[in-house]
């Protein structure tokens, strides 16, 4: 009997297991502006579901957790309440026997505290905060809330000018994201719920294959204003504030320290990724507007005053980007063939690719930086290249997609190792990097931190030339001594990204936030335009032309994702390239199928205008 009865709870255990597949699914597409007590007592309730019964804090404790949460989502609370939720939580914390009731307790604890301003609201006014509501979850994950169904369906309509006037109405370097994106907007798509999300930067660059971004017509620009504004730095923010500056009627410049417009798009992220003439396209559309003049290799703070453009435009937006390399402090650092990784793709950025025929190379660092240095280093002949990095391989700020290419082209990677020193030969050159053996250890700022494992030797690592790829800095000095404030190189801006104090001065992108995304730059400069538009005395709205076509039926079908395919590893490894091969007809067909369009279909349609 007790073996039929074994037999039987496997068998239960292993249904329960899709159904368990789809739970998650439903947890990981969660809606965003959804009210957060709301999700909270999800996560409470599931959490009950799951106790054993043995013990009384997490067998009573959390089910009176969630009694007094509802009370308080119905409005029956008072501020007590939160009181005694937190009393309660502590004391289960404190003495529950197993992970289910003491981590539930501190997930509680967590929440009242994260979200205290939800939890008053619901008790005084019995309502959520204003920051709550239907949304698109694709359109509302994307920096720049670009009308992402809107133009996936234009795309299936074969209408792809208008799909890309319609991503240019909040993103003005359609070509841009349609390469190198790392699309958050994907991770909560609704197609999960039935099999999994939407290829969206795919479709995009399907649209931009189709017809280059500067073939297709930029809307028309506003009457002039007579207003001036400079704009610091040519980069995706300083580019995409200048380009909805021009449509508003505003005259704009744009200083670039380089030959190129583009910055890091164009002088740090390598050709077989993101090939120049197709950043080009991005720019000679920007630039078509008509109301933009660029002064290039003019480096404000060095060649000018930053004083002086300051008193010379109605407003100033400074999007400099971090354009240069963080340091190791290293013994042996200063050891010849030992360069900054940023610096190298500048490099070949410039067209000047160093020779490492032959040579073993050396990369410390596990973000994209790091895997386009290696990827680079191989495409100069290395003989051998290895990513040295000192937490694992889950633990790398790369995007998987590159590290997997990475690996497929041969690149070792060498986990848990911390540099320690480099060792020179008789003429000071590099001839091996040295590392301490780590161990993960437990979690700070969201990540476990490695710890040294003492009980392991040093590593020697013998290369010939070592690249370092642990971060990008702001060169904010001359901006610093006019008076901009900035902490750790960083300038230091409101929300409206504006600096106090110093009306008409505004900041953006990577110089203001730390080194991030070309997304996150793009919707920081959509946002400043519109705020310097609103200090010149104006509130321009642009309308792109173009609206979302009507919506087809869902298919409901589960189908496969179609992902980009890759030129084979040992033939691109040996050029600079273009890797990604572009999508069938019939592969984009499928794709732009998959779209459930929840933009009609459960959330309202979208404002056809641009506003801040």
């Amino acid at each position: 009997m007790s073996k039929i009865y074994l037999a039987n709870s496997r068998l239960s255990d292993a249904k329960i297991g899709p159904l368990l597949k789809k739970f998650s699914n439903k947890v990981n597409v969660y809606p965003p502006g959804t009210c957060p007590l709301t999700v909270q007592l999800s996560l409470l309730q599931a959490s009950r579901n799951q106790t054993c019964g043995k013990c009384v804090p997490c067998r009573d404790g959390l089910r009176q957790l969630e009694k007094m949460l509802i009370r308080i989502l119905r409005g029956r609370a008072d501020m007590d309440t939160l009181i005694e939720m937190k009393e309660l939580a502590a004391m289960i914390r404190d003495s529950a026997d197993c992970a289910i009731g003491y981590q539930s307790a501190i997930e509680v604890l967590e929440g009242l505290e994260t979200f205290k301003e939800d939890y008053i609201s619901h008790i005084r006014r019995q309502e959520c905060t204003g920051i709550t509501g239907q949304k698109i979850p694709c359109v509302t994950l994307c920096p720049a809330h670009v009308d992402i169904p809107g133009y996936i369906a234009h795309v299936q309509e074969g209408n792809y000018d208008k799909a890309i006037n319609l991503i240019r109405r909040d993103n003005p370097l359609p070509t841009a994201c349609a390469m190198i994106c790392e699309h958050p907007c994907e991770e909560r798509c609704r197609r999960n719920l039935i099999d999994t999300s939407l290829n969206i930067r795919g479709v995009k660059k399907y649209a931009v294959d189709q017809i280059a971004a500067d073939k297709v017509e930029v809307p028309r620009a506003n009457p002039a204003t007579g207003k001036k504004v400079a704009v610091i730095g040519g980069g995706p923010s300083g580019m995409t504030a200048a380009y909805y500056l021009s449509l508003m009627g505003h005259k704009v410049t744009v200083y670039e320290a380089k030959e190129r417009l583009g910055g890091m798009l164009m002088y740090g992220i390598p050709n077989y990724r993101f090939p120049k003439d197709r950043l080009d396209e991005d720019m000679n559309a920007i630039l078509s507007t008509g109301n933009i003049e660029v002064k290039y290799g003019v480096n404000v703070g060095v060649d000018v005053p930053v004083e002086e453009i300051h008193k010379s435009y109605d407003a100033m937006y400074v999007a400099i980007g971090a354009q240069a390399g963080k340091k190791l402090r290293l013994e042996g650092i200063d050891a010849k063939n030992v360069f900054s990784a940023v610096e190298m793709l500048d490099e070949i950025g410039h067209d000047r690719k160093p020779d490492y025929t032959g040579k073993t190379v050396a990369v410390i660092g596990g973000g994209n930086v790091a895997m386009d240095a290696a990827r680079s280093a191989l495409r100069c002949g290395a003989a051998d290249v290895r990513i040295v990095y000192r937490r694992r391989q889950e633990d790398m700020t790369a995007l998987d997609t590159e590290i997997e290419s990475a690996v497929m082209e041969g690149i070792e990677l060498m986990l848990l190792q911390a540099p320690k020193s480099i060792e020179k030969d008789e003429e000071g050159n590099c001839c091996a990097l040295w590392t301490q053996p780590q161990m993960i250890g437990p979690y700070r700022s969201g990540r476990p931190a490695p710890v040294d494992a003492a009980s392991k030797e040093p590593l020697r690592i013998p290369c010939d030339v070592i690249l370092i790829a642990v971060g990008q800095d702001i060169v904010s000095a001359p901006f610093e001594e006019f008076g901009m404030p900035a902490q750790r190189n960083v300038f230091q801006a409101g929300l409206d990204t504006a600096i106090a104090n110093m009306p008409g001065i505004f900041v953006g992108g990577d110089c203001a936030t730390g080194p991030a995304t070309a997304i996150r730059a793009i919707a920081a400069g959509k946002v400043a335009a519109h705020n310097i538009d609103e200090y010149l005395g104006y509130h321009h709205k642009l309308d792109c032309g173009v609206k979302a076509p009507d919506a087809r039926p869902n298919n409901r079908i589960p189908t496969g994702r179609v992902n980009i395919q890759e030129r084979p590893a040992y033939l691109r490894k040996h050029d600079f390239e273009h890797v990604e091969c572009p999508m069938t007809y019939e592969e984009i067909q499928q794709e732009c199928g998959r779209c459930l369009r929840c933009d009609v279909f459960g959330c309202g349609k979208l404002d056809g205008a641009v506003d801040k």
